[in-house]
């Protein structure tokens, strides 16, 4: 132990009384009591010094504890510890390592410390068996209550944990012979301090036999308090190499145990310092801001998130000046499990760490203090070299860690500074790439002018998403850009029974976990797109021209999860209206649309390209409604199974309705009849394709009307009670709907006057063929010029406009769908769910379909007359003189024939 040099003999006063005391253990006699501050008058300003000395008996120690300590006096920072220049006019000498009762002997005794103002000496424990203790005061007055406190005799033997070894006053032997236990306890040799003290305890030397890294056989545990049941800071076994210990509060209890062996073990033990101190950090910045102690550091701190909790860090000492010299790490861990993912975001709001300027850019400033920062979990490898940032100066950052785990180790140099105060912040880590919303919810961004093509997932994907999320993608083009979006993963947490032909989506397959989609428009107002949730991916969408963008929610409850999805997103040139094929299509009776390259398979976009859309827009005429009947459907994709991923077709039957569209893929079985009607005027049909489109045949829409009875002469009354344009009946399409005949045959109560009027036209065009032929008389009557005999059914106007009964077909850029499209008189009738044949038909004339072709067969006033039309070509034969004589008149499309005419003759006997 080190001797203070500059200590002199005590003065001795000559002309006053003593004051000295002495406290003797004795047998039988008082084992501990009180001591005070002696009562003086000093009129003549003398100064005075009082000696205190506590002798304990064989085998004891001393403890005193002082209760009370009011001596006049400021001493300056570290007088208190013995430092000097100490206190002048009032103070008190401590020396608890006495070897003899002398007073004179104090001059060769260790120096404890010398104290004055309001700090009192911490608790001692004598080194051997006496303390003394000096007073000293110059004051007129002194008073016993100026300092008060309690002695206590108490066992050694509980210090004496070997052989003393010679010459040291605190040093032992400990062999694990068999007369000595083979546990034991290492205190220090005045255990414990005081309690503003804290205890450093070093191992200079440290080789245990090593059994495991959990020491089982041969091992040192060192505890946080004064015993075996204060918490345990480690356990120690094997080679140790700057072991550096510090309790929390003012004691450390250190157990050694090693096993019984039979043969000498080679290991050396170990060899130890201690110090108590309190000039070592004070632990309230950590305690009062929510954070932990790092048991056995001097200053190491952990805070752990209260999910998605806040909080602040300090520097030691704050608001006051750190401490120099000192190094403390501190820990700032966010959640991690299951179903919770945090990341750290760290803003200082102050920062004063001196910095060191060099005249050599390259050098670091900051080389007396600084904070270093780890963001990427450096501190689990000891990879404390490699961090993110070195923070010095009076400069302030804003950090965010990478993952959950933010690190950070502060060193104070010689030069001293206020330190830092930090705002940290538990936010939710959902592992999704864009910009992230300011306040940390689920919500990100992706900007046009910021970055033309990326991806986005599902929180944490491919891990599964969290429960109890709700999260958004919003998609912003600029001003002729529109946006894709293209899906490569999709699982979704999914109850029901999907819909086959439908897919997986809608609130009524999708009411647990779902993804939704929208079109964004400049108004703020969303068009909603569809709910999607188990297997089935959404196909490609594209934002339509004269919209913003897309936006993507996704929910999920409290219960399950699954992996989520992945998809990526381009933002490209604005298309036309129709995109890349298709058509605008208004006031037509019927038309068929097909895929592009039908039917031959359609093809992925163009290079460089992400989508392929063809976009047909059709509207009826006023009053009208649309049918849509899907004559052949295959597209790749399997609602059931994976969705439409790579193509999609989506039909609004409503365009101005809130109603998302139906959306189509895979094969249709023969046996199905995917036939729809619109709900108003207007229906849209889209046909998408992605770059990863392998190609297959596509196929769209086709027939039939709405209206229980046909109020007019120029519909057709089908079966199932919908009213068609009169043209529609012949042109090879099955324009009633599925199941419906109707327009293939005539009415059955037609069929006699059919028959009947078909012989009788035979028979008359046989008499006048045999006539011509053989009389070859010449025409009596000049031949009257007609005109072209219009069909009763039809007026001019519906003629004129409406389509030619021969198919038509609607073609943009070679592309198209194949089925057909109606329009459908609607009338103000309401449209009933499932249409039943009309309870009676207005009276029509006989018709019968020949090959596309119509053969009407009118009566006419006299004889009946014949109409053989094909489009808008006529043949007339029509006898309506009133002389018998006269053959009848042949016309042909207005032109007439003669007798020498025969070869004209012979194509109406073909006829």
């Amino acid at each position: 132990m080190p001797t203070i040099a500059y200590l002199e003999p005590l003065p001795r006063p000559t002309k006053s009384p003593k004051c000295d005391q002495t406290f003797v253990s004795r047998i039988g006699g008082p084992q501990n009591g009180t001591f005070s501050a002696p009562l003086l008058h000093n009129h003549k300003n003398h100064s005075r010094q009082c000696l205190y000395t506590f002798l304990a008996g064989p085998g004891q120690r001393v403890e005193v504890v002082f209760k009370t300590f009011n001596l006049r006096g400021n001493p300056p920072d570290g007088s208190a510890v013995g430092e000097l220049p100490s206190c002048v006019h009032e103070y008190m000498d401590i020396y608890s390592e006495v070897q003899s009762s002398e007073p004179a002997e104090l001059i060769n005794s260790p120096f404890g410390g010398r104290y004055c103002g309001t700090i009192p000496p911490r608790r001692r424990i004598s080194m051997y068996r006496a303390i003394a203790i000096s007073f000293f005061t110059n004051k007129n007055v002194t008073t016993p209550d100026l300092f008060e406190g309690t002695y206590r005799f108490i066992n050694a033997s509980e210090y004496e944990i070997g052989i003393p070894i010679a010459g040291s006053p605190c040093s032992y032997t400990i062999t694990p012979s068999l007369s000595i236990n083979k546990t034991g306890v290492l205190i220090s040799p005045t255990y414990p301090g005081e309690s503003n003290q804290r205890v450093r305890l070093e191992f200079r030397d440290f080789d245990l036999f090593f059994g495991g890294p959990h020491c089982p056989f041969d091992y040192v545990k060192v505890y946080d308090g004064p015993d075996n049941s204060s918490a345990l800071v480690g356990t120690y076994c094997g080679q140790q190499r700057n072991l550096v210990l510090y309790s929390s509060e003012s004691s450390l209890f250190v157990h050694f145990y090693t096993l019984p062996r039979t043969a000498n073990t080679q290991n050396r033990g170990f060899k130890g310092i201690y110090e108590f101190s309190e000039s070592f950090v004070k632990l309230d910045f950590i305690r009062e801001n929510d954070g932990i102690h790092i048991r056995g550091s001097e200053c190491d701190q952990k805070i752990l998130s209260k999910k998605e909790s806040t909080g602040y860090v300090l520097s030691p000492n704050y608001p006051y000046p750190y401490i120099p010299k000192t190094v403390c790490r501190y820990f700032i861990y966010g959640m991690q499990d299951a179903q919770h993912l945090e990341r750290v975001r760290l803003e200082f709001t102050a920062f004063n760490i001196p910095k060191v300027e060099h005249k050599d850019r390259s050098e670091s400033n900051c080389t007396d203090g600084y904070l270093k920062i780890y963001l990427k979990g450096q501190e689990t490898a000891d990879a404390y070299d490699k961090f993110d940032y070195e923070l010095c100066g009076n400069e302030t950052q804003r950090v965010v860690s990478d993952g959950p785990r933010l690190a950070m180790v502060f060193s104070s140099g010689e030069l001293q500074g206020r330190g830092f105060k930090g705002k940290y912040t538990f936010e939710t880590e959902y592992k999704i790439p864009g910009t992230a919303a300011p306040d940390g919810s689920c919500s990100f961004t992706y900007v046009s002018a910021s970055k033309k093509r990326g991806e986005l997932n599902s929180p944490r994907y491919p891990s599964n998403y969290p429960s109890d999320t709700n999260c958004s993608y919003l998609f912003l083009a600029e001003t002729n850009e529109q946006v894709t979006i293209v899906f490569d993963h999709f699982k979704i947490k999914a109850d029901g029974n999907p819909n086959v032909t439908a897919g997986a989506y809608g609130s009524i397959n999708c009411f647990e976990d779902w993804l939704e989609m929208y079109v964004v428009y400049r108004d703020n107002n969303d068009r909603f797109l569809g709910r999607y949730c188990g297997m089935t991916a959404p196909g490609p969408v594209e934002s339509p021209r004269g919209a913003v963008g897309l936006r993507i929610t996704l929910h999920t409850d409290q219960e399950n999860v699954a992996s989520g999805f992945k998809a990526r997103y381009f933002f490209e040139t604005a298309k036309s209206e129709i995109g890349d094929c298709g058509g605008n299509f208004s006031n037509e009776d019927s038309g068929i649309i097909t895929s592009p390259n039908y039917p031959a398979g359609y093809k992925a976009p163009g290079r460089g390209m992400a989508s392929m859309a063809c976009n047909w827009i059709m509207t009826a005429r006023p009053g009208y409604k649309l049918s849509i009947h899907f004559e052949h459907f295959s597209l790749e994709g399997d609602p059931a199974n994976r969705g439409c991923s790579a193509a999609v077709l989506r039909l609004w039957v409503n365009v101005d309705s809130d109603q998302p569209p139906l959306e189509l893929c895979g094969e249709k079985p023969p046996i199905e009849q995917w036939h729809y009607i619109s709900t108003g005027q207007t229906a849209r049909i889209s046909f998408t394709t992605s770059d990863k489109t392998v190609g297959a045949q596509d196929s769209g829409p086709g027939p039939p009307s709405i209206g229980l009875l046909c109020e007019s002469t120029y519909h057709f009354q089908c079966e199932v009670g919908y009213c068609i344009s009169d043209k529609l009946r012949c042109d090879g399409v099955k324009n009633c709907g599925p199941g419906d005949d109707s327009i293939t045959k005539a009415p059955a109560e037609d069929h006699g006057v059919l028959i009947i009027t078909t012989l009788l036209v035979v028979s008359f065009l046989i008499c006048l063929l045999c006539t011509l032929y053989h009389s070859r008389r010449k025409r009596r009557h000049q031949l009257r010029q007609l005109g072209l005999h219009r069909n009763p059914h039809y007026d001019s106007q519906t003629s004129a406009t409406g389509l030619s009964s021969s198919r038509r077909h609607l073609q943009s850029g070679g592309a198209s769908i194949a089925g057909s499209l109606h329009g459908i008189n609607s009338g103000n009738l309401i449209i009933p769910p499932a249409p039943l044949p009309p309870t009676s038909v207005p009276p029509q004339p006989p018709h019968i379909c020949i090959s596309g072709s119509s053969l009407d067969l009118t009566p006419g006033a006299g004889y009946p007359g014949i109409m053989i039309n094909d489009g808008l070509d006529d043949l007339e034969l029509d006898d309506d003189d009133d002389d018998d004589d006269i053959q009848p008149d042949i016309f042909i499309n207005d032109v007439r024939f003669d007798e020498e005419s025969l070869q004209h003759v012979q194509q109406l006997e073909n006829v």
